[in-house]
């Protein structure tokens, strides 16, 4: 099977996305007249100068750069554009359904309400689904670092307008380090008992002790990255025999040090230990990444077959906070899809 057969069958294959954060899915030219209409001084203000400003040294000089970026969503018709042109890459790229993460504390102001920031939010989503046909529910996220901020976060994102407007679960985001899941246990137990899901984001800076901590305190139901569990034999096992799902984005893990090449990530045998395994961008504009290179990296770089790709795709749909009801037609309708593309383009597993 040649590698351009290969992508072909990538680029067309349906595709889930459940660990993206929006602020980082600003095309450039967004972000540049996001930033000079809303008087936020950038470094640069070319996308040739956004590659050397996209180079982290570590996960905190990353954490300082989306904090800027943030600044750039000010108003609800920010958010609608950015809501609206993710939709768009979305359909570009065939990813039909996604989970999108966005951390409402650094928006939210004196001059910008929840209430605004979620209407504007919702115009967007809105707005895609008609032009795009793509689905969009949301994440909203609590930042580590901001502890504080995690009562009201949870009072915005269980509001009724929320309940009813996509909302489907609360994140944790942030840096790992200093910040272990049981500082946010009251919080995250606040927003199971109203309905949400719980999705922190753990074991990435920090080792198999962050899981443990979001599935032991914070009832995670999927873990946000999560690689690090390959560390504790004891905890693979849990993951496989709860099958709680991990999001992997294996671009983002080198950018930000985790691992050095796609060839030594752990996401093969995590794969093959029977983890079930989700894979994402993160954070596309600030990674360079697609969801096609991602799949293409897991299959040409880190080892896995076409047969294992699809089925983390279809393992995206039963991870999904979908009603049990739309990811059965999912599954029927990416399965039809993996089949009718596969004979069209006459490739085996």
């Amino acid at each position: 099977m040649s590698s351009t057969s290969i992508e072909r069958y990538i680029r067309a294959m349906p595709k889930i996305e459940l660990h993206v954060h929006l602020e980082a899915t600003m095309r450039p030219e967004t972000l540049f007249e996001l930033a000079q209409q809303n008087g936020v001084v950038l470094p640069v203000m070319d996308q040739a100068g956004l590659k050397d400003w996209f180079k982290y040294t570590d996960f905190d000089h990353f954490v300082s750069i989306f904090g800027l970026i943030c600044q750039c969503l000010q108003t609800p018709d920010d958010f609608e554009r950015v809501v609206y042109e993710h939709g768009q890459t979305m359909a570009q790229q065939s990813i039909r359904y996604s989970e999108i993460t966005f951390t409402p504390a650094s928006h939210v102001t004196e001059d910008l309400s929840w209430l605004a920031l979620f209407d504007g939010i919702t115009a967007g989503r809105q707005r895609a689904q008609a032009d795009f046909g793509v689905e969009m529910q949301w994440i909203p996220d609590i930042a580590r670092c901001f502890p504080e901020t995690a009562e009201p976060v949870v009072e915005w994102v269980t509001a009724p307008e929320a309940q009813t407007g996509g909302v489907v679960a609360l994140g944790l985001g942030g840096p790992e380090v200093g910040w272990p899941p049981e500082l946010f246990e009251e919080a995250f137990t606040a927003a199971r008992e109203r309905g949400l899901h719980s999705n922190p984001h753990a074991g990435e800076t920090v080792g198999p002790e962050s899981v443990w901590g979001a599935l032991r305190t914070l009832k995670a139901e999927r873990i946000g990255h999560g690689v690090r569990a390959v560390e504790d034999p004891a905890l693979v096992a849990y993951l496989v025999e709860h099958q709680v799902p991990l999001e992997i984005s294996p671009t983002s893990n080198l950018c930000l040090g985790v691992y050095q090449s796609y060839a030594e990530h752990s996401l093969r045998q995590l794969v093959e230990a029977g983890v079930p395994v989700i894979f994402n961008t993160d954070d596309p504009q600030l990674f360079n990444a697609t969801l096609n290179d991602e799949y293409l990296h897991v299959v040409q770089d880190c080892g896995l077959s076409l047969d294992q790709l699809e089925n983390s795709v279809l393992a995206g749909i039963r991870a999904s906070y979908l009603p049990e009801a739309r990811k059965t037609e999912l599954l029927d309708e990416f399965w039809a899809d993996f089949v009718r593309l596969r004979t069209e383009m006459e490739l085996d597993g």
